[in-house]
This record gives structure tokens, C-alpha cells and sequence, in this order.
């Protein structure tokens, strides 16, 4: 078999092992070690989930999450309706800042305002995509922080992939810019590079992380 073949398998095993996710209406695909899934799906979080899943397997280089959320039953809602469930669940997070505002059409949540760190926009998103009757969430949320030169955020990025257990850090280089912050290099897998990207997300003044990276085995 080949190598595409073999994900294939490996990557509907996968969507089959975890619980969280209905494989029953998920298609999978392969192409130079590219994953393309395709289907519906339940809910935005069941098909980030499923991301997720195809990422976990060994081989997989990219995944291109073309899964569409079909909502079952009386799970379609105004817009209106989401959009003051989405807020009161915002609210009643204690990591998402009150500055953080959304809006809702046809369905999509666009979340706005401003957060100080990129895990408070992160958790904002995760809050919105389990809302029942969204089918998507764009984030829009900006980054609000002094910004250090671009030798210290460097600096305190590369010491910090050094500290990290799970990170070749020699692999892994690192350039800022007013803020914006790139890595470049190469990684063992999609859960080393979700390392280095959240590690560089965590130092102060940082308000875009571009993903360089590759992914090879």
C-alpha cells in the first residue's frame, strides 16, 4: 500500500477512536501526506475535534478541514439568540476579559475588542464553538501590549524553547518585528509545533506569531 493509502486508514482510525467525534458522515483523503476531510459534522466544536484527531497521526504533513456543520432537529437558532448565549458564556469565563464583544450572521460568530495575551483570544474562540447553532468563529479579537525590542522578545522566545522538554529548541529559529514574531525550522510532529507556536504566543508583547514551520518525520 502506499503511503497515502496508509494514512487514509490511519487517520479514519484515528476519527474513529475518539469519542468525540461522529466519523460516520467524515470522508478522508490523502494527497503528499496532505489530509483533506470532507462531510458534515454535528457541531464546530465536533469538527474542530476532528482537525485535531488527523493531526495526532504520525505522517500526516497539513490537514485541510473542509467538514461542514450540519445542525440536527430544532438546533438552528436565530442569530440573535446565539449571540446572548455567546456573550453570557464569555462572561462567565473568567479568562476571556470583559473587552471582548461578539456578533453573530447567519450563524457565524465574529468575536471582536481587544485581550492582552493571545490565550485570552484562544479561549474566547473555544467558549463561541460550543455554543449550540454556531457554525463558525471568526476571530477578530486584536492584541493590546507594549511591545519590547525585538532582541528581548528573541531573547526570551529562544530561552524559552530551551526550558521546553518537548522542543528541539536547535532546530527551531526565531525573528521579531514591532510585535510580530516568526518561526522558522523544523519539527517532529503537529504536537512539537503546537509547542514552539504556543511558547512564542507566551512572551510578553507579542501580538502575531507567524507559523514557519514544518512538520517532517
Amino acid at each position: 500500500m502506499s503511503w497515502d493509502s496508509d494514512l487514509v486508514d490511519d487517520v479514519s482510525d484515528e476519527l474513529f477512536w475518539d469519542p468525540k467525534v461522529d466519523n460516520v458522515a467524515i470522508a478522508v483523503s490523502a494527497k503528499a501526506g496532505e489530509i483533506t476531510l470532507r462531510g458534515t459534522v454535528g457541531s464546530l466544536r465536533e469538527k474542530w475535534e476532528a482537525k485535531k484527531a488527523a493531526r495526532r497521526v504520525v505522517g500526516v504533513l497539513d490537514v485541510d478541514n473542509q467538514l461542514k456543520v450540519r445542525l440536527m432537529g430544532d438546533q438552528g437558532r436565530v442569530d440573535a439568540d446565539i449571540r446572548g448565549d455567546v456573550l453570557q458564556a464569555l462572561m462567565l469565563d473568567s479568562l476571556v476579559p470583559s473587552t471582548v464583544d461578539a456578533k453573530v450572521r447567519d450563524g457565524v460568530v465574529t468575536l471582536t475588542g481587544t485581550v492582552d495575551w493571545q490565550y485570552q483570544r484562544d479561549e474566547a474562540e473555544f467558549v463561541a464553538s460550543n455554543i449550540v447553532g454556531a457554525l463558525d468563529v471568526f476571530d477578530e479579537i486584536e492584541i493590546e501590549k507594549p511591545k519590547p525590542s525585538a532582541g528581548d522578545l528573541q531573547e526570551s522566545i529562544d530561552k524559552a524553547f530551551k526550558r521546553n522538554a518537548a522542543l528541539d529548541a536547535e532546530g527551531l529559529h526565531v525573528s521579531a518585528d514591532n510585535g510580530v514574531v516568526t518561526v522558522k525550522g523544523t519539527v517532529r510532529s503537529w504536537a512539537e509545533r503546537d509547542e514552539a507556536i504556543d511558547a512564542a504566543w507566551s512572551a510578553p508583547g507579542v501580538t502575531t506569531v507567524r507559523d514557519d514551520l514544518t512538520v517532517a518525520y
